[in-house]
């Protein structure tokens, strides 16, 4: 078995090893895996945060040992806080990162990469933020466009934001909207969910394709076009631009 990291800002997961296949998900700087499978240009990897699997560029990553997998695995993420910012190497050359990249084998502004020393100077989350702070990391990401398999500020996804605010806070999701629909508790009233809870929505066929973080007097933060704050109501979300409603509400999950 192998493994890697990524050692670029931001690295885009395919469902197929081709340059065309879609975009699935992201790896941001520091995020590690193993590899599964390996062709001539690509490998299909398992991420070790949220065990997502997809196809990477081959040139896109570097090779760790098991030893450094398996500590970064059991130990606490550090995280950079700052909607960007900067990393810089032992030969100076600097990294762009976005919010929620890792910071492997942390230890007072420096960090690791196998044998590569790096400089971090700028803002590091918390290991545990209490559940109230989930809505004012969201709002970190507000008017953030839609991209479908995005994890940034940049760029993101409905499932990405909800990931990306859950894991700045120290809690951990899934990477889809459906799956995360597997996790925690399932309320039977909006009028039992707190800010924080996540709203689910599904299609015509009943499949969940869409999850939003519920903030309080019945608004939602949620991705659709942008990551925006609308009405939610039994029905599901109320536009408030266009005054319609856009999803169908499936579930609200306490997750915390």
């Amino acid at each position: 078995m192998l493994f890697g990291i990524c050692n670029l800002s931001i690295v885009a997961i395919r469902i197929e090893p081709s340059n065309k296949s879609e975009m699935t998900s992201q790896l941001l700087f520091g995020e590690h895996f193993k590899v599964l499978e390996k062709r001539k240009q690509w490998i299909k990897i398992r991420v070790s945060f949220d065990h997502y699997e997809g196809w990477i560029d081959f040139k896109q990553y570097e090779e760790i040992s098991e030893e450094d997998y398996l500590l970064l695995s059991n130990s606490d993420y550090e995280l950079t806080g700052e909607l960007i910012d900067f990393i810089t190497d032992e030969n100076e050359n600097f990294y762009s990162v976005p919010i929620g990249s890792n910071l492997p084998f942390y230890n007072t502004k420096s960090l690791r990469i196998n044998t590569t020393s790096f400089f971090y100077e700028g803002k590091i989350m918390p290991q545990k933020l209490e559940k109230v702070f989930l809505i004012e990391v969201a709002y970190k990401y507000l008017n953030s466009p839609f991209l479908s398999g995005g994890k940034t500020p940049f760029g993101i996804d409905c499932s990405g934001f909800t990931q990306m605010v859950y894991k700045l806070c120290g809690y951990s999701l899934l990477r889809d909207a459906n799956q995360q629909a597997s996790q925690g508790e399932a309320l039977s009233f909006i009028e039992e969910s707190e800010p924080g809870d996540l709203a689910f929505f599904d299609n015509e066929e009943g499949v969940i394709t869409h999850v939003g973080i519920i903030m309080k007097d019945n608004y939602i933060i949620h991705s659709y076009g942008k990551v925006r704050i609308d009405r939610i109501d039994h029905s599901g979300i109320f536009n408030i631009d266009t005054l319609k409603h856009t999803h169908k509400l499936r579930v609200i999950k306490k997750i915390i």
